[in-house]
């Protein structure tokens, strides 16, 4: 099964686009497993063993390579990446400040 562009989860280097993920597969530049938990479009952490899918047992390594047969990479990688980083940098603001005088 091959997928549009997509990027690695570690590096944010973009990964050739049409390229078939395998078990196996890595980034060329850094050496991330690309079929990870953190490179699926399924990994949300802090919902159910950090999956949408209904798994029946948690993966332990979210940054290894795994078997898991819902595996669907994760295409818009960056883009939820930064709101999520901005939406965690808000709230600690937000935190913060009702302890400040």
């Amino acid at each position: 099964m091959g997928y549009d562009e997509f990027m690695c989860w570690k590096c944010k280097e973009p990964i050739e686009a049409g390229l078939e993920i395998f078990r196996s597969s890595t980034c060329f530049r850094c050496g991330a497993d690309l079929h990870s938990c953190r490179n699926c479009r399924f990994y949300e952490p802090g919902s159910h063993y950090d999956c949408h899918e209904t798994i029946d047992e948690a993966v332990s390594d979210k940054e290894r390579a795994n078997f898991c047969d819902y595996f669907s990479v994760r295409t818009e990688f960056s883009a939820s990446s930064s709101q999520g980083q901005e939406k965690q940098q808000a709230a600690r603001t937000a935190f913060d400040s009702l302890f400040s005088l």
